[in-house]
């Protein structure tokens, strides 16, 4: 199985504005406040509060709140689509290509947990959120096209429909957000590892 290279945190952006507080630590700030309180309960107010500035300073960085849910869900589906093109170049059949989507995904969530439990939490009420599910169809898509792919090849059982396989992989890799807790030393591999065993056990032929 080819081994999948953990997608690499992007470059922050360089607009600084008080010492200490660059973009990324206020959208990281932003991300822990709207995964707490949600994305409609914060305010720009609340979030300034947090930072222990104004919210001029904050408005250095971006023009609204829009700007930063945008910028953190974008950092998750960007991670995600990253992992969908090195999935393409997987030498091999389907199911490899499958099974590396799925590694690659577990390593993106884990090193941008944050980010992707908040995507998976939008509800589609803003037009970002809305751009964001619509992105996250076409995830979706790929993956029930990977699935379908495999089973014709013969490597996936074909007695459940792909759509609903491809469902049922990534609820799994998706509910990772609700337990789990990085530690110290801890492997993203390992994880990674398991996911993998328990869902291709039961799916490959």
């Amino acid at each position: 199985m080819t081994s999948v290279r953990q997608t690499p945190t992007p470059a922050s952006p360089g607009r600084r504005g008080r010492p200490g507080y660059d973009l990324e630590s206020v959208l990281r700030v932003a991300v822990k406040l709207f995964n707490e309180r949600g994305y409609d309960g914060t305010s720009m107010e609340d979030l300034s509060r947090k930072l222990g500035i104004t919210k001029s300073a904050i408005y250095h960085h971006v023009s609204s709140k829009q700007e930063l849910l945008r910028l953190a869900v974008d950092r998750a589906l960007d991670g995600l689509f990253a992992v969908v093109d090195e999935a393409e170049r997987v030498d091999g059949r389907a199911v490899d290509r499958l099974e590396y989507l799925v590694r690659g995904s577990v390593a993106v969530l884990v090193d941008q947990l944050p980010f992707v439990t908040l995507l998976l939490r939008v509800r589609g009420n803003t037009k970002v959120e809305r751009a964001a599910l619509a992105r996250r169809r076409e995830f979706d898509k790929i993956v029930s096209e990977l699935v379908r792919d495999a089973e014709n090849e013969g490597d996936i059982r074909p007695d459940i429909d792909p759509a609903v396989t491809a469902r049922l992989l990534f609820g799994m890799v998706n509910s990772l957000i609700e337990w789990y807790r990085p530690r110290r030393g801890s492997d993203p591999t390992d994880i990674a590892d398991a996911v993998a065993k328990i869902a291709f056990d039961g799916i490959r032929t």
